[in-house]
This record gives structure tokens, C-alpha cells and sequence, in this order.
């Protein structure tokens, strides 16, 4: 039997020589429900555009904090399946670009983020849980600690406070180490 897949915004074609069996059916179901954007997904889209950052940066838990300002541009990509933040701003007198990607796996049932900035080479990735009585996503994860090479756990809670304002607390903890608060940022629009 021969069976292609064309897969795209409106969903899966498939191309055959003889009918589907059940089990060929069931597969593009889940590959349906898989592939579409839903309820959270519409959720993330509410967030498109333009927001102001005020953040604040503590490079070791006996730091004093930094403060800084940044802007980001929130945009779904993908036909609504991811949304993409493209962030600016000045870090300690320096420029500063970050690029997240943010989606909801539907298998999974979870969030996964992807931050990439200038100020690094590495990649974080995060995943989480959506709270909908808080409607906060609490994700955990690894990035590289630059001053050992080694990984580093960390802990990112994101609140949805209301349309035009939300918050982000992230905390790491390095090897041998206790977590600790290493950034806050309160976004508004």
C-alpha cells in the first residue's frame, strides 16, 4: 500500500491507493489533535504585541540587584502554534536581543520555551504547567552555568495578571549550590 502525507495549516491530505484501516484512521486523528492550535494556544495569542519591561537582575544571592529597561514584541508564528518574543533593551550599558519561542505540546498537556540572547552562546529550554486558578506557568529546566561549563537548574514562574500586565520570577540554582532569585520582570502594555 502505498500512503503519503501532505501536512499544512489546514490540516493532514492523505494520498492512497485503497481505503484507510482503522488503525491508519485513528493514527491521523491523533496527528489532528496533535498538529492544531486550541485553547491555549488562543490564550497565548491574547499576548501578541508590543509590551515595556522593567527588570531587575541579581548575579549571585548576594548581589545587589540591577535594574534595567527592555521592550519585547510577542507574535504567534507557525499558523498559531508557537508564539515568538523578540526582546530589546540595554543591559548594564550594553545592548541587549533575546529571542524566546513559547509553545503548548498537546500531547504533553505542557508548556516548552526556548531563550536564546547575545549574551551567551547557549540554549535554555524550559517546561511547565499552566495553573488556570493562578494563571501562572511554572516551568523548570537547565541552562549552562558560564563559569563552570556545567549545567544549571532553573525554575521560571510567568504569571498572566491581566491583558496588559504580567510578570516573570526566575530562580537558578548552581551546582553545589541553593536556588536562589536571579531575575524579575514585570511586562506591561
Amino acid at each position: 500500500m502505498i500512503l503519503a502525507f501532505a501536512i499544512g495549516t489546514a490540516g493532514i491530505a492523505v494520498a492512497q491507493d485503497k481505503p484507510m484501516s482503522p488503525e491508519q484512521a485513528a493514527m491521523m486523528k491523533k496527528w489532528e489533535e496533535y498538529m492544531t492550535p486550541g485553547d491555549i494556544h488562543a490564550m497565548l495569542a491574547k499576548s501578541n504585541g508590543a509590551w515595556n519591561q522593567e527588570i531587575t537582575m541579581w548575579m549571585d544571592p548576594g548581589a545587589p540587584p540591577t535594574k534595567n529597561k527592555g521592550m519585547c514584541t510577542n507574535t504567534m508564528i507557525l499558523g498559531g502554534r508557537y508564539q515568538q518574543s523578540i526582546n530589546k533593551g540595554n543591559f548594564n550599558g550594553m545592548p541587549f536581543e533575546g529571542i524566546s519561542t513559547l509553545g503548548y505540546d498537546n500531547a504533553k498537556k505542557m508548556f516548552m520555551s526556548t531563550w536564546v540572547d547575545n549574551m551567551g552562546t547557549g540554549i535554555m529550554y524550559l517546561e511547565g504547567r499552566y495553573d488556570p486558578v493562578t494563571k501562572t506557568v511554572t516551568s523548570t529546566g537547565k541552562t549552562v552555568d558560564p563559569m563552570t561549563g556545567k549545567d544549571m537548574q532553573v525554575r521560571e514562574v510567568f504569571t498572566m495578571i491581566d491583558d496588559n500586565n504580567q510578570s516573570m520570577t526566575m530562580y537558578m540554582t548552581p551546582e553545589g549550590g541553593k536556588e536562589f532569585k536571579s531575575m524579575e520582570i514585570k511586562f506591561t502594555r
